[in-house]
């Protein structure tokens, strides 16, 4: 095991719900990565990092960064439309990169991206840190585990009627749309839970109501794959009743999940139907980076592949152009 420390920078330290000061934390308390930079354009918030790590350095800018940091490592915590310039920049400079969900807005930057730090052999990967969360890795284990059998439909659900959040998360330029915010959570599970090659992607969007934003008030994206599984998301601001958050129906049972703290699983014991309640696990949220500390140093499998990151843009970005056109789209980079 490597005694090397990886020098870690956060790029939009300040704006993203305390995001920026919640990675440099992470980082650290890997025992393996120490965060030595920080860029912001708000002063502020800078002031704000050298309070919270003394002795970090702090640069108004990306390019101030990288010409004067020893950074190796940097995690971009801004605006959705910002992150492919960002990663770019880093990576063509030599550095690895850690963006935060999603990836980015299409495809083709995703593509972009990827090539480039095969090209510069650095790492480029996604901050998919809801794999760790409690309820995601119980619901998983219950599914490798056999006990509902083959996945056949999988339904998924969040929302309500609510005026949807202001800042960037409103507007579709900046965020990309409706889907790419929690959608993009949501999309990263279902794709783990059957993991597949992906056959279509189908989607609707519904802008109706809320006139002040230009996100979709609802987004909808139907997955066939492969193996003729079928997973059907809504994401919505105007849902005056809801859904589970899961139904998942196998071949040998099924798993229904409302978000509060167990979840229903369905199944059969000698010709018996049976139904219970099982518990979500504990988060596992900083294994994140212990995990991205071994594979830079010790070279251990990298949990959040960048190719994985881009199958979750293939679907939002897929589903997004398959509204519009008003038909089923092949999914690309199956």
């Amino acid at each position: 095991m490597s005694e090397k420390k990886i020098k870690c920078a956060v790029v939009g330290y300040g704006g993203a719900f305390g995001m920026g000061r919640a990675h440099a934390n992470w980082m650290n308390e890997t025992g393996r990565m120490t965060t030595i930079a920080a860029c912001d354009p708000v002063p502020e918030r800078m002031e704000a990092a050298k309070t919270e790590f003394p002795g970090i350095e702090t640069y108004p800018d990306l390019d101030g960064l990288l010409k004067k940091s020893e950074a190796e490592l940097c995690v971009i915590v801004t605006p959705h439309n910002t992150h492919f310039d960002l990663a770019m920049e880093a990576l063509n400079a030599g550095r690895s990169v850690v963006l935060e969900k999603p990836m980015c807005i299409t495809v083709d930057d995703a593509t972009a991206m990827i090539e480039t730090a095969k090209k510069k052999k650095v790492m480029l990967t996604t901050f998919h840190n809801r794999r760790h969360d409690g309820d995601y890795m119980a619901i998983k284990e219950v599914i490798e585990k056999g006990t509902i059998g083959d996945i056949f439909q999988l339904e998924a659900f969040m929302g309500g009627f609510h005026h949807p959040g202001q800042w960037w998360r409103s507007e579709k330029a900046i965020s990309g749309g409706c889907m790419y915010d929690w959608g993009a959570h949501f999309v990263d599970w279902i794709l783990n839970f059957i993991p597949q090659k992906m056959e279509s992607i189908t989607g609707f969007a519904h802008k109706i109501l809320w006139k002040d934003i230009t996100n979709e008030d609802q987004s909808q994206a139907i997955i066939k794959f492969k193996n003729g599984a079928v997973a059907d998301l809504t994401i919505s601001t105007i849902a005056f009743a809801g859904k589970p958050r899961f139904r998942i129906l196998g071949t040998k049972g099924a798993i229904v999940d409302h978000w509060g703290g167990t979840f229903k699983v369905m199944t059969q014991v000698d010709g018996i139907n049976v139904e219970g309640e099982v518990k979500y696990k504990e988060g596992t949220w900083p294994l994140y980076y212990v995990n991205l500390a071994a594979h830079v140093l010790d070279g251990a499998p990298l949990e959040v592949t960048p190719e994985s990151s881009r199958r979750v843009i293939a679907v939002i970005e897929t589903a997004d152009k398959s509204a519009k056109a008003g038909k089923t789209l092949p999914a690309p980079v199956e």
